[in-house]
């Protein structure tokens, strides 16, 4: 993967695939992942309780090992955020799931395609089932699914390994089943919201700031608020050029 930013996130999920097994390796802002010999189902507490999004190791456990054991997520500032339909999805997908001692244990024999609908949209949950319906059998639809950039930028790596999905960036995302997977070379979408940040704080101290190297396109809500909020915003082909109106 190319293009990963140097975040402490970034570590905890390096250090929980390299327990699992995997190799990982990095070299600046580029890190290799080799799942050859991944041989756990565990995702342990010490790992798990750094960052919430651990729980993503879930599906793909599922989905390739047929069995995982991940402990309930934490290192979330917001707060409690539940992840019940992730478990529901997964259900209806085939596994058996229990809550037991802080742990989700899951098990099935062959996960099979379902159709499903969130009650409501759930970025994590949408990619989590994503992830296992890739190698289910059959099809599966999941409805009023999240449709943030992310969720697009992950459908597209899994279509290079192999992967059949349509729909992504919309409310239903159909994934037809593959028998297996191949390795890609991935580079890793800007990060709106840290963009998202620097476009705010210039408009706050009136500032003209470029912010280099993002996606325009994964900004367009905000562009249209702080240009309703007085600000002049000039949009290039990957970057933007915020100017904060000045006071009188």
């Amino acid at each position: 993967f190319q293009n990963v930013p140097n975040l402490r996130d970034i570590d905890s999920i390096k250090e929980l695939l390299s327990t699992m097994g995997a190799t990982v390796e990095s070299n600046g802002h580029t890190v290799y992942i080799d799942t050859t010999g991944m041989n756990h189902f565990e995702a342990p507490y010490e790992q798990v309780r750094k960052m919430r999004a651990s729980i993503l190791v879930l599906g793909p456990l599922l989905a390739r090992m047929k069995k995982a054991k991940v402990s309930l997520p934490g290192g979330c500032a917001i707060g409690a955020r539940p992840i019940d339909l992730h478990l529901s999805g997964l259900a209806m997908l085939g596994a058996d799931i229990k809550l037991e001692h802080g742990n989700v244990e899951a098990t099935c024999k062959q996960l099979k395609g379902a159709e499903i609908y969130f009650d409501i949209p759930t970025v994590t949950g949408t990619e989590n089932l994503m992830m296992a319906a890739v190698l289910a059998k059959g099809t599966t639809v999941l409805r009023n699914a999240a449709r943030e950039p992310e969720i697009i930028a992950l459908a597209d790596v899994l279509i290079q390994m192999g992967a059949n999905i349509s729909g992504a960036g919309t409310a239903v995302i159909t994934i037809n089943g593959v028998k297996k997977l191949k390795p890609v070379t991935a580079t890793i979408i800007p990060d709106r919201i840290e963009a998202g940040t620097l476009m705010v704080a210039a408009v706050l101290t009136q500032g003209d700031v470029k912010i280099k190297n993002c996606e325009p396109l994964h900004l367009k809500a905000i562009i249209h608020k702080l240009e309703k909020a007085g600000a002049e915003v000039q949009v290039f082909k990957k970057s933007v050029r915020v100017i904060g109106k000045k006071k009188h």
